[in-house]
């Protein structure tokens, strides 16, 4: 298969690389085993911030009018695959301000 012919780099022992297509582009990560040690400060920080930018995303796209605004701004860009993606990036970058 050329795209895994194609590929580089060095996988833990232990992990689990997947494979999807969508929207005709074809993504890939790897799973790995957790951490067992206790987050950190900044780690359970990162998670609240994570946390709250995804309920965030999921009011605004339950809201007719913030859905409307949302999905005309996604449509005149080209970053973002999906409209959840483009919402989370964006309720995620409103909590960095």
């Amino acid at each position: 298969m050329g795209l895994v012919e194609s590929m580089s780099g060095k996988l833990c022992s232990h992990s689990d690389m997947y494979f999807f297509r969508k929207n005709g582009k074809v993504f890939s990560g790897k799973i790995c085993y957790p951490s067992t040690k206790e987050p950190s400060a900044n780690q359970l920080a990162a998670q609240t911030k994570f946390a709250t930018a995804r309920a965030n995303a999921k009011t605004a796209l339950a809201d007719p009018q913030q859905k409307a605004a949302y999905e005309a701004a996604f449509k005149l860009q080209k970053k973002y695959y999906s409209l959840y993606g483009y919402v989370f990036a964006q309720e995620y970058a409103k909590l960095n301000d």
